[in-house]
């Protein structure tokens, strides 16, 4: 008797879970993030996405288990990750950057699937139109202002004549907006010549090479390039040579200025829209890419003093 009333206790202790935690409804979200490499803009767009879901009341460790992965620039990398957070079940995945979203995109076409950091989703065929993604994939694009950027070169560097456009060959963002900008150059005026890296030992030679050829050097959002803007700051510097750079953290590292959107604003943004899938069950298919509304200025004076630019009163 002592025995069947200790397993009727027993059983009544794990009805008693069993029946709270339903009552409950808790159910710790999985999201998996994919991050494609360190630098300050895709940190702080990782930063902007977990503060924007906290505020939403989705917290790392209580009602959801954020999975952070970085690739270290390697889409090899990219590829197992991406594998392993979709092996995982994960109820959504973030993927930071152009190859870590293209990795995830092409394993999976159930789980949903946000992007940030990525120019044109269009483009890289991460959905069939930016206005209606029609696919498991949705988020938002870093576009940049590269005309905006271009004009804020000539009103920083006026007697430039020819500007030279610095970036990886690979990656498919700085293309567009390489594009977008040696549009904008024409549109001023201004002659350009490209000079491109396939890997970030390349960096501080082809820097080097590229003043010998022009008055100013521009970068876009380039991730290798952002990840190396110190090696790049130093060489220009010292050729006297302006850098004007596709964003904030490239200014920080060196270069001479930037009017740029804000990463961690894109990644708070990015948030919003996983609480509209998780919260809210709408489908990536039906919800447009999004885009900042607001760009910031930023110029680096310390940089500007090393080059002797004087800071026109208007800026």
């Amino acid at each position: 008797m002592k025995k069947f009333g200790t397993l009727i206790a027993a059983l009544a202790v794990v009805a008693f879970c069993f029946t709270g935690c339903a009552k409950s409804g808790k159910k710790q979200i999985k999201i998996g993030v994919i991050q494609l490499m360190e630098h300050a803009a895709l940190d702080a767009n990782y930063k902007g996405f977990v503060d924007g879901l906290a505020e939403a009341g989705y917290v790392d460790g209580e009602n959801i288990k954020i999975d952070y992965q970085n690739a270290q620039g390697e889409q090899a990398n990219c590829v197992t990750i991406a594998e392993k957070l979709i092996n995982d079940g994960d109820d959504l995945i973030f993927a930071i950057a152009t190859p870590a979203a293209q990795a995830v995109a092409n394993l999976t076409q159930d789980i949903p699937v946000l992007i940030s950091s990525v120019t044109d989703p269009e483009s890289a065929k991460l959905v069939k139109s930016n206005t209606n993604p029609g696919t498991n994939v949705t988020g938002t694009s870093d576009l940049t202002p590269c005309a905006a950027q271009i004009r804020l070169l000539k009103k920083l560097v006026p007697n430039a004549k020819t500007v030279g456009m610095l970036f990886c060959s690979s990656e498919q963002n700085s293309r567009f907006q390489i594009d977008l900008a040696e549009a904008a150059c024409k549109a001023e005026g201004l002659d350009f010549v490209e000079a491109t890296v396939s890997n970030s030992n390349e960096i501080a030679q082809v820097t080097q090479a590229l003043c010998g050829k022009c008055d100013v050097i521009y970068s876009p959002t380039d991730n290798m390039i952002a990840a190396g803007m110190s090696l790049v700051a130093q060489v220009a510097n010292e050729n006297k040579k302006p850098t004007i750079v596709g964003e904030e953290g490239m200014c920080d590292a060196g270069g001479l200025a930037t009017y740029g959107i804000n990463y961690y604003e894109l990644g708070k943004q990015t948030a919003k829209m996983a609480v509209e899938i998780l919260k809210d069950g709408k489908k990536p298919a039906d919800m447009p890419i999004q885009y900042l509304d607001t760009c910031d200025l930023k110029v680096n004076q310390e940089t500007a003093k090393i080059l002797g630019i004087t800071i026109p009163a208007d800026l």
